[in-house]
């Protein structure tokens, strides 16, 4: 018998062809060169944020947007949420002017509608909505649905700021690209505590500084974890996303079809529901969401959307700082390493105590407060060596002043409408 037909989604491959094929793609070799930022934002009523937008007219409005010629790529998210993705940038200048450019334009566009992009991390009024219909979208809401309610709400009510960064040279040693990767994760940490700003769910407080990273948090037992960082980095993620359950088996006639505890690692060795192929693969890297995702780059998942015009620019050059910056990144290392150990146990990123602090409590804690403070002190001196504008430098000075050493999160100062009720922790 013959397996079903792959229609147009590649040619078949082997379980060693997709190892091979994911410790190529992931993990890319060299100096780091580059750096990309993506920009989630929520699109509100400029007036009255609280009221919901009708589909309709967001869509009018969003035609609007894609009239527009843009650096970045532009894409909507399931719940009505815009994105824009930069180009790679060789400086971190470059990629803010850029991307500052095209934000300029898209809220000149939404301006005539009445419309704002908004930048928190999860909608504080609305429960979530999905205006858009696509294969991957119900797939993917059919998936979430069969373990609770917070797979909508990460779909249609979250926004973040994905920072990109080139992976780095391979390292001396069994760990390779391990120092970049595990610098990732431990900043990760610290840049979720920092920017947190999301404490309010359907008009209640969650108790969370980012409840956004909570939600993240309660999806599936793999998806959203990072793999055991005490391995090489390539062998880890390819293992991982492997041993990673198939969100859905795409068709080439009818409705994708939902799976049942089938790993692609599974899916390969029995070639059912169909040969697994190359584009399968991809797609299947697709429906990984651990904080810090190796894409070639590696893309850092964990903070939530900003407020204000300038708001993203912040973190974006913070972590930009950290990691290209030889001297801030040596400092950050050091004044992070002792909070966590990479000893391979579980739970991982980001169930872990660190991260679960970070999310709960913000620059509350103690501990992530005191390495805050000695990582943005390193970043406002690494900026002026980078080239940072004094626009640039003097956002994140402010942002340091009025957040970090008051050991506060955005979270804490944000102020929503009395509609807010507490819920407790």
């Amino acid at each position: 018998m013959h397996p079903p037909d792959t229609g147009d989604f590649g040619r078949p491959i082997s379980e060693d062809d997709a190892e091979d094929l994911l410790r190529c793609i992931c993990f890319k070799t060299g100096p780091p060169r580059t750096l990309g930022v993506e920009l989630e934002w929520l699109v509100h009523e400029r007036e009255r944020p609280e009221i919901r937008v009708a589909p309709d007219r967001l869509e009018a409005a969003f035609d609007d947007v894609r009239a527009l010629t843009l650096n970045s790529a532009l894409t909507f998210e399931p719940g009505g949420q815009l994105e824009l993705s930069s180009q790679p940038a060789a400086s971190l200048m470059e990629c803010i002017a850029a991307t500052a450019a095209d934000l300029d334009a898209v809220r000149e566009a939404l301006r005539p509608a009445g419309l704002t992009l908004n930048g928190l991390g999860l909608d504080p009024w609305h429960p979530p909505r999905r205006v858009l219909r696509e294969p991957r979208y119900d797939a993917m809401e059919s998936y979430f649905d069969r373990s609770g309610p917070f797979g909508r709400s990460m779909m249609c009510s979250s926004a973040s700021i994905q920072v990109c960064l080139d992976a780095g040279e391979e390292e001396p040693g069994p760990l390779g690209h391990g120092r970049r990767w595990r610098l990732a994760h431990l900043i990760g940490a610290v840049l979720l505590a920092s920017f947190a700003n999301s404490p309010v769910m359907q008009g209640r407080r969650t108790g969370w500084r980012s409840t956004r990273q909570a939600v993240w948090n309660m999806l599936d037992p793999v998806r959203p974890m990072a793999p055991p960082l005490d391995a090489e980095p390539r062998s880890a993620w390819t293992a991982h996303a492997l041993d990673a359950p198939v969100m859905c088996v795409r068709m080439p006639d009818g409705p994708w079809s939902l799976q049942d505890g089938l790993t692609f690692r599974d899916w390969l060795r029995s070639g059912a529901p169909r040969a697994a192929t190359v584009e399968d693969l991809r797609y299947h890297l697709t429906t990984l969401f651990p904080p810090v995702r190796p894409r070639g780059h590696l893309e850092l998942r964990m903070i939530d959307a900003q407020p204000g015009e300038d708001g993203w620019m912040v973190p974006l050059a913070v972590t930009a700082a950290l990691f290209d910056d030889p001297e801030a990144a040596e400092t950050a290392y050091r004044a992070i390493k002792p909070l966590a150990e990479f000893t391979g146990g579980s739970p991982a990123a980001p169930r872990d105590p660190l991260w679960v602090a970070a999310a709960r409590h913000g620059l509350a804690d103690q501990e992530l407060h005191a390495a805050a403070m000695t990582c943005f002190a390193a970043a406002l001196e690494a900026l002026e060596r980078l080239g940072a504008s004094t626009r640039v430098r003097e956002a994140v000075a402010d942002f340091n002043e009025r957040h970090v050493m008051r050991g506060r999160s955005p979270a804490d100062d944000l102020r929503i409408p009395s509609m807010v009720k507490d819920l407790g922790t």
